[in-house]
């Protein structure tokens, strides 16, 4: 057999071989099926005058007709924190005493311009150029994204979660307008914000509250800036001392963990104080 016969054959046994394989995967590929947790939605917002996203994380055995405790994640874009925490959130409806939860995930535009309120120190104007914008956002929550939510799905208890800008926003929500959700996961706040205005103004705001059933759960990282310890240790301290009876506030020194690594390890431990672990039957 010449040599060229012999490349024939071969070259016919490659396509051969190859012809086999693609068609294996396009029978694999065929039985692919899209994994689906959730829902994504847009609200068109008056109030903020752009449409915003949220990804919702439904639980695996929904029924519209029944009411389900709701989760708002600040920086819940799917790049950010919403997958993590849904996953978070099943694990603790599988293994621990927390019921059904729908998690409503508000993806960021801008969260500067969202999560703080108006400064007028020089240097921050420089630095966020576009800040101080959290009372609309505030509004965005209370009069459009809550209620909303409240019109598509049947709702029970509320929790705000939030870190860093977002655990400033949720902090000044707690002191202004408490009455928005029952449960505050504080995470990292950035309570040096405006030469730390918020904190200043805690007790005098607190006064003004009345004292209803809320779970305030504050925590900071041991890895973290020392003024962010401290901003976070003086909130929990102000809260304890304004001896709301009603209120169960707890505090977390996280030992291992930084600004970076605390988000996921805090909620879980935020939770057991909810929801601790029982054994199954």
């Amino acid at each position: 057999m010449n040599k060229n016969k012999r490349m024939t054959i071969k070259l016919i046994i490659f396509c051969g071989i190859l012809f086999t394989f693609q068609s294996l995967v396009f029978a694999q590929k065929g039985n692919a099926k899209p994994l689906t947790i959730g829902e994504i939605r847009t609200l068109k917002s008056e109030i903020l005058k752009e449409e915003r996203t949220l990804n919702i994380y439904l639980p695996q055995n929904f029924d519209k007709t029944k009411s389900y405790p709701v989760i708002y994640l600040l920086d819940g874009s799917i790049n950010e924190d919403f997958i993590h925490v849904a996953g978070l959130v099943q694990f603790f409806n599988l293994m621990y005493a927390m019921p059904e939860t729908i998690v409503v995930g508000i993806t960021n535009v801008d969260r500067k311009r969202d999560f703080t309120f108006h400064t007028d120190l020089k240097d921050l104007q420089k630095d966020y150029p576009t800040t101080g914008h959290s009372d609309k956002f505030i509004g965005f929550l209370e009069k459009e994204l809550k209620p909303y939510i409240e019109s598509q799905f049947k709702t029970t208890n509320t929790y705000l979660f939030g870190q860093s800008l977002g655990g400033l926003l949720a902090a000044e929500i707690l002191l202004k307008k408490p009455e928005l959700f029952n449960n505050y996961f504080i995470i990292s706040p950035s309570l040096w914000w405006d030469d730390e205005s918020l904190l200043k103004q805690a007790n005098q705001l607190l006064a003004k509250i009345p004292d209803t059933r809320k779970f305030v759960y504050i925590s900071v990282g041991k890895g973290e800036h020392p003024v962010m310890i401290k901003d976070a240790e003086n909130l929990f301290d102000i809260l304890k001392k304004s001896n709301k009876k009603s209120w169960t506030i707890e505090y977390k020194m996280m030992e291992t963990d930084n600004h970076a690594t605390i988000l996921h390890r805090s909620l879980y431990e935020g939770l057991v104080k909810l929801f601790p672990y029982q054994e199954l039957k």
